[in-house]
């Protein structure tokens, strides 16, 4: 479809669920003053595992956030995560209780990790001890037992698409429904993929984003078990180290995000308040190994092309980058050199910041919390800054807004988010001109 030819695509409405709280403005906030939200695990006894410490999701009450919360009895921890930043998106757009738009030309695309498993039921096992000998969690013991101790309601909340199924339940929306599960790609492919479906006119709001929540014994066995976890236990709030020279890893996050999307068109009828537009989408695959990134960055870079071209503009009109800047040693070298590969000259004037320094990862949602920060920064004109950066590793010489927010006239701002698996996704936003 030529670009002349298909629908624009805007931003009206925005919500979260983050480890600094669920309130746009006060998280923004946050955010803009470099407060670390990383703590010590209090969803298990972590004491004996390698890593003591993650973002988590803390004092949240999901049934604040629900419409009808007699239909929501079993629902999920990560479900509730997006059923909450469903609500609070769907209200920002000024959606609300009314009938302002056609339930049946309204659809979901998610990017949701799996559920929370049951580790509630499996009483009697080992489960929130760490065996540094064998380095192992009790599996048998859970296998032997499960077929007594699991609630079927539980077994059901652990499916990826339980997120979209309360949502689409509590807002009433029957449109197109889709759910991705491609690792930490995943809510930026839902924005993207959501955006095109906007565009070929098989909607006109789609409710776009994602949720995830791996703080519980397996996901940390995993993580540590593939040494990707930050172990700074020492000072936690310092362990988020993206672009330092001493990173060690990622901090693990949870929680939600969601933003509606709506035909530029939709939105003008209905008076909508429009945040932004969003104008490119890119997606490739690494087709390489399942935990690394191709030295060369050839999938970042195709990813970040994709998109620009996508948008219909030079690469030297984008002026912000929310980076995927895990902290992670070959990520964060990776993606500089994608930077400096696709932008060249314009590189280094290019203000780049990972706000996973303060929030942590929060794996499939991360995408669309960063692209919910680029909104805001061109909103405000100003960007969030990369905590924890205070020895700059000689490989990433960009400019990564080091550990004070900076005012900037963002008009063009653009989003990575790079998988496990080796799929790279990346959206480019603006302020919307009309």
């Amino acid at each position: 479809m030529n670009q002349s030819d298909r629908q624009r695509v805007v931003v009206t409405g925005t919500g979260w669920v983050t480890p600094l709280g669920c309130e746009i403005e006060s998280v923004w906030q946050a955010l803009l003053a470099g407060q670390s939200a990383v703590g010590a695990i209090s969803h298990f006894d972590a004491s004996t595992y390698p890593t003591t410490f993650a973002a988590e999701v803390r004092d949240f009450d999901a049934r604040q956030h629900m419409t009808r919360p007699d239909l929501h009895e079993h629902i999920g921890w990560s479900a509730s995560f997006a059923l909450a930043a469903a609500n609070l998106a769907w209200k920002s757009a000024g959606l609300g209780a009314t009938n302002s738009v056609d339930r049946e030309r309204t659809g979901i695309y998610l990017g949701s990790g799996e559920g929370t498993l049951d580790f509630d039921n499996y009483a009697g096992t080992n489960i929130n001890s760490w065996d540094p000998d064998s380095q192992s969690i009790n599996a048998t013991q859970w296998i032997t037992t499960a077929h007594q101790r699991l609630d079927p309601h539980r077994e059901t909340e652990q499916e990826a698409n339980m997120a979209l199924h309360h949502i689409a339940l509590d807002l009433e929306v029957r449109g197109p429904a889709y759910n991705c599960l491609t690792a930490c790609a995943a809510s930026t492919q839902a924005i993207g993929e959501a955006t095109d479906i906007l565009r070929r006119g098989d909607a006109d709001v789609m409710i776009a984003g994602g949720s995830h929540s791996m703080i519980h014994p397996l996901g940390i066995t995993g993580f540590n078990r593939l040494t990707a976890l930050s172990t700074h236990n020492e000072n936690p709030t310092g362990a988020s180290r993206p672009f330092n020279r001493n990173r060690d890893g990622f901090v693990i996050g949870e929680g939600a995000g969601i933003v509606i999307l709506e035909t530029l068109d939709h939105a003008l009828k209905r008076g909508a308040n429009i945040l932004a537009e969003l104008i490119g989408y890119g997606s490739s695959s690494d087709a390489f190994r399942v935990t690394d990134m191709h030295p060369d960055s050839r999938g970042a870079v195709a990813a970040m092309r994709g998109a620009i071209t996508d948008a219909g503009i030079a690469p030297d009109e984008v002026n912000y980058i929310s980076a995927h800047g895990t902290g992670t040693s070959e990520n964060d070298s990776v993606e500089t050199r994608a930077i400096r590969t696709l932008f060249g000259e314009h590189a280094p004037h290019i203000p780049i910041s990972s706000i996973k320094s303060m929030t942590g990862h929060l794996i499939a949602a991360a995408g669309v919390v960063e692209f919910i920060v680029c909104v805001l920064a061109i909103r405000d004109r100003i960007i969030p800054p990369t905590i924890n950066l205070d020895a700059p590793d000689p490989e990433c010489d960009l400019d990564y807004v080091p550990n004070e927010a900076r005012n900037a006239d963002v008009r063009t701002a653009l989003s990575n988010s790079f998988g496990f698996g080796g799929q790279n996704d990346t959206v480019v936003v603006c302020r919307f001109d009309d």
